[in-house]
């Protein structure tokens, strides 16, 4: 009996002993490693003040919240403005705008990259492949204020476009495409692939980089093709990178670039450029529905969450890829 009280009363220093030796080792290699902990740090702080600090002004969508008065003064309204929303005339045309528009972006522009990234990486000559994706990723670089001038100025009565296609007797008179509504989905998608393919293929590039080059060498030596070594190399390969970006892209669906919009919408074409960003910019900044439109936010904010967990329990399952 004694025995066994020496050896409990033994124990505790020795638990202690070992607490106190795992922090000191924790504080030992923070401090070694305390340049990037400085540099973690500023970027924890940087988060805190601009992402989950104004988080706060998310009360406002149950507020009748005006500029002059502060956030705490406004009185409580509760879910008014979300059923106001739910009501509005124009949310039929901005859910059909929005959905259309970051579906078939989504649908088309999403495999785009992969297959452009696929036959770049067959081009055998490094210097005609470099001069291709620099030319391919370049545009990603001009902001869509430039672009939305290129764009405005090819679209026109006079513009390039018309050029060709009168020249090539497809059209019999000039159109002015920004101006026509019907043209609109057509132009915002075909000019965001052509401004981010590269840009995206250089993620699928740099992961097929990491797919060893010994089962390339199996594989020809078993007689395969390139098309072969595409499908059940270099794809299997990159299926996890595939499958984190696709969870991204769901989460964003409601997202339809606020930017190029802006750039290439006009009174016109408003009927198919109605979309959430922008409705929410009108009704918030320039009509001063501050509330209103916060409450539409955060309903596409919660929606958006919806999409990122369905998503990364269906990769999940699939392919057992998640982001979480």
């Amino acid at each position: 009996m004694e025995t066994g009280m020496k050896t409990g009363s033994e124990s505790r220093p020795q638990t202690k002993t070992t607490a106190a030796g795992r922090m000191r080792r924790w504080f030992r290699r923070l401090y070694t490693q305390r340049h990037l902990q400085v540099m973690a740090l500023l970027g924890v702080v940087w988060m805190l003040i601009f992402n989950y600090i104004p988080m706060y002004g998310i009360v406002i969508a149950f507020k009748e919240f005006n500029i002059v008065d502060s956030i705490g003064a406004a009185p409580w309204v509760g879910l008014e403005h979300f059923r106001a929303f739910m009501e509005d005339e124009n949310l039929r045309d901005v859910i059909r705008n929005t959905l259309g528009i970051s579906l078939i972006k989504l649908f088309i522009g999403f495999p785009l990259p992969i297959l452009f990234a696929l036959f770049l990486n067959e081009i055998r000559s490094v210097r005609f492949k470099k001069s291709v994706q620099t030319i391919s990723y370049l545009p990603h670089f001009l902001s869509w204020v430039i672009l939305g001038g290129i764009l405005t100025t090819w679209l026109a009565d006079v513009g390039v476009i018309n050029q060709i296609l009168l020249a090539l007797h497809l059209i019999d008179q000039p159109i002015s495409y920004l101006a026509e509504p019907q043209y609109f989905w057509a132009i915002v998608i075909i000019s965001d692939i052509w401004k981010e393919l590269g840009w995206s293929a250089i993620i699928y590039l740099a992961a097929m980089a990491s797919v060893s080059p010994e089962m390339y060498e199996a594989a020809t030596i078993d007689g395969a093709g390139r098309f072969q070594k595409m499908w059940y190399i270099t794809l299997p390969g990159i299926q996890s990178t595939i499958a984190i970006l696709f969870i991204l892209a769901v989460s964003g669906v409601l997202n339809s670039n606020f930017d190029q919009i802006l750039v290439l919408r006009n009174s016109l074409n408003e009927s198919a450029s109605n979309v959430i960003d922008i409705y929410v910019y009108q009704t918030g900044l320039l009509s001063g529905r501050f509330s209103y439109s916060t409450a539409i936010g955060l309903i596409k904010s919660v929606i958006a969450l919806i999409l990122l967990l369905i998503a990364n329990q269906v990769t999940k399952r699939l392919n057992n890829t998640s982001l979480f």
